[in-house]
């Protein structure tokens, strides 16, 4: 006699991925809304002091290496 093979059906990929998601998005802790903005200023407050830096630091180099160059 032959044998039945049981054959499951397997949800689409695309499905699967879908539904795993918004599982996955459920469970983040998401932040209100005031400390997404505080956040917000932070890291821009960051960046513009990090430009200030990094400017000055090329400016300066920049002027010490034609200095020298120029000798």
């Amino acid at each position: 006699m032959a044998e039945k093979q049981v054959v499951r059906k397997q949800p689409n990929v695309v499905q699967r991925f879908y539904r795993e998601t918004i599982g996955e998005l459920r469970k983040v802790s998401w932040p209100t809304r005031r400390e997404a903005s505080n956040l917000t200023v932070i890291v821009l407050v960051v960046v513009v002091l990090m430009v200030l830096i990094l400017g000055s630091l090329d400016v300066f180099f920049s002027w010490l290496l034609s200095l020298l160059l120029s000798v």
